[in-house]
C-alpha cells in the first residue's frame, strides 16, 4: 500500500469524470494532483460507464489506503422546447411567439412546449428563458393549452432548447423516473453523496431521503431563486449545500450571484453543512492549458469565503487539460491558504455554537489550539458530527477524524481541512489517548513533540456525545500498535 501525507491545503477539491477522465491512469492522476472527491454526472454516460469509475476510484482507495468520495449528481427535470421544421429558426425582438401543446414541428411563430407545469404557473407579465438565458420572452396570456408571448431578446434558437421559468414556483418534482433510477443504482454502488438538482422547497428534499434510506449523504443543489428564498429551511433538512451558479447565474442577473454565492456560502457555514461551489470556475482551461487572471481571482474568492470544497465541471470531465485543471485549482487554493489574512477573512463569517456540550467543545478546541500551538485536532467519531462541528470552526490547524466505519470516513471528503481515516473502535480513555497519539505520528499530521487537541464522546461510540476534549503531548516511541 502507497503512502502520502494529508493535504496541507484545507479546502477539498471535487473533480467531475466524463470523457476526458473515464480511466484508471487519468483518474489516479487527478488525484495526485490534488482532488479529494470526485462527482459522477448522471446527465451524461451510462451506468456501465459510471460503474467502471467508481471501479477505478475503490481501487484507487485501496492503493493509497485513503477514502475517497464520490458525489453522484442527478440531472432533476430539463425543461424544453420541442423541434422545429428546418431545425433552427431566429426570433426578432418585438415579434409574437406562441408556446403550445401542438406536437407538430415549430416555425417562426410557434412551437411546442410540452410541460403542463409551467402552463399551471405562468401568468401574464412573467418571463421564459430560453437556451440558457440567450433568449427572452414575456407573456402576455396563458391557457390551459397555449402561451402567448413577445420576444424581448431574440436571436437563433434549434431544437430541443432548455427553457427557465425564473419568476414563478413551478409545481415540479425534483425527482424524476430518470433519478429515481440513478439514484437506486447510486445506493446499490455505495455513493457516499448524492446531489439533488432542481430543489425550490424543503419538501423536494423528502423523496430523495426516503429512496436514500438512512445510506449517503444528500446534498442540495442552489440554482433557482426560490431555492435562495428558503436557503435555511433547506439547509436544515440537507446534509449539505452546491452553489450551482450556472444555472442561478441564468435564472437571476449576473451581478447578483456573487453576493448570493457569498450568502449561501456563509449560511451554510453558520448552520455547520459543508458547502461546495461550482460552475466554470477554470472554464477557459476545458481548452487552454492555463485559466485567465479572473477565473484565478475567481477561485480565490470562494476559498477566502470559507467554502468546504471548490469544484471542476467540465474542466475535468471533457476539457484537454483535466489533470493540469485540477492542479492549477490546487495551487491556487494553497496560494490563498499561505496568505497571512487569510484566517482572518474566514472568521468574518461568525459561527455561533449552540448551546450544546458538542459545540463547546469544538468552539474551544480551535481557542486552545492557537493558545497552545497544537499541532492538530484529533477526533473520534462514529456519525461524523463532531467532526463537522470543529471543521466549522475553521481553526488554524488541520482535523484528523478517526472513525470505525469506511462510509463515514468517505463521506467526510468534503469537509474543510478533515483528514479521515478509518480505525478500530475505542473501549477507554487510555485507548483513547494512546490511539490518537499513535494514528497522529502515523498519518504524519504531526511529529513527535508536538501537542494534540483529542476530541471524544463518552460512552464511547455514541452518536453526538462529544464531552471529552484532552491535550496530548506526542512521543517518539508511540507508534506500535494496530489500529
Amino acid at each position: 500500500m502507497k503512502s502520502l501525507p494529508p493535504r496541507a491545503r484545507k479546502v477539498r477539491i471535487l473533480a467531475t469524470l466524463g470523457p476526458s477522465s473515464s480511466d484508471a491512469e487519468t483518474i489516479r492522476s487527478l488525484y495526485l494532483a490534488g482532488a479529494d472527491a470526485f462527482r459522477l454526472n448522471m446527465s451524461h454516460g451510462t451506468h456501465e460507464v459510471h460503474e467502471a469509475n467508481m471501479g477505478h476510484i475503490r481501487a484507487l482507495e485501496k492503493e493509497y489506503g485513503r477514502p475517497m468520495t464520490i458525489l453522484v449528481d442527478l440531472q432533476g427535470p430539463k425543461l424544453r422546447v420541442g423541434s422545429f421544421t428546418n431545425n433552427l429558426v431566429t426570433l426578432k425582438a418585438g415579434q409574437k411567439f406562441l408556446l403550445d401543446k401542438d406536437e407538430t414541428p415549430g416555425t417562426a411563430k410557434r412551437v411546442n412546449l410540452p410541460h403542463d407545469e409551467i402552463y399551471e404557473a405562468l401568468e401574464a407579465g412573467t418571463r421564459l428563458l430560453l437556451d440558457d438565458g440567450k433568449l427572452v420572452l414575456r407573456v402576455q396570456a396563458v391557457g390551459h393549452d397555449r402561451i402567448e408571448t413577445v420576444v424581448e431578446i431574440g436571436g437563433p434558437l434549434s431544437n430541443r432548447k432548455g427553457v427557465n421559468v425564473p419568476d414563478v414556483l413551478l409545481p415540479v418534482a425534483a425527482l424524476t423516473d430518470k433519478d429515481r433510477r440513478d439514484l437506486s443504482f447510486a445506493m446499490q454502488q455505495e455513493a457516499d453523496w448524492i446531489a439533488l438538482s432542481f430543489v425550490q422547497r424543503p419538501e423536494d428534499l423528502a423523496e430523495a431521503r426516503r429512496l436514500m434510506g438512512g445510506r449517503g449523504a444528500l446534498m442540495a443543489k442552489i440554482e433557482k431563486p426560490a431555492a435562495v428564498q428558503r436557503l435555511d429551511e433547506i439547509l436544515e433538512l440537507a446534509d449539505g449545500v452546491m452553489v450551482a451558479r450556472g444555472d442561478l447565474g441564468v435564472e437571476l442577473p449576473p451581478q447578483a450571484v456573487p453576493p448570493l454565492q457569498k450568502h449561501i456560502v456563509a449560511a451554510a457555514r453558520r448552520m455547520g453543512r459543508p458547502v461546495v461551489v461550482a460552475t466554470q470556475m477554470l472554464e477557459s482551461m476545458i481548452k487552454a492549458p492555463t485559466p485567465t487572471r479572473a477565473e484565478v481571482s475567481d477561485v480565490a474568492t470562494a476559498v477566502y469565503d470559507g467554502a468546504d470544497a471548490i469544484m471542476l465541471s467540465a474542466e475535468t470531465a471533457a476539457g484537454d487539460f483535466p489533470r493540469e485543471a485540477v492542479a492549477m485549482m490546487d495551487s491556487i487554493a494553497r496560494s490563498v491558504e499561505g496568505d497571512t489574512g487569510y484566517h482572518d477573512r474566514l472568521h468574518f463569517t461568525e459561527t455561533k455554537p449552540d448551546a450544546t456540550t458538542a459545540d463547546a467543545l469544538a468552539e474551544a478546541a480551535g481557542s486552545i489550539t492557537r493558545t497552545m500551538g497544537a499541532s492538530a485536532i484529533v477526533c473520534f467519531t462514529s456519525s461524523g458530527s463532531t467532526t463537522r462541528r470543529v471543521s466549522r470552526e475553521r481553526p488554524q490547524t488541520p482535523i484528523l477524524a478517526l472513525t470505525p466505519r469506511g462510509d463515514i470516513a468517505r463521506r467526510m471528503g468534503l469537509l474543510w481541512g478533515v483528514h479521515a481515516v478509518r480505525t478500530k473502535d475505542i473501549d477507554s480513555f487510555e485507548e483513547m489517548i494512546g490511539k490518537a497519539r499513535r494514528m497522529s505520528l502515523r498519518t504524519r499530521i504531526a511529529e513527535a513533540g508536538d501537542k494534540i487537541i483529542v476530541l471524544a464522546g463518552v460512552p464511547f461510540g455514541t452518536p453526538g456525545s462529544t464531552n471529552v476534549i484532552h491535550v496530548a503531548h506526542l512521543r517518539g516511541d508511540e507508534l506500535k500498535g494496530r489500529d
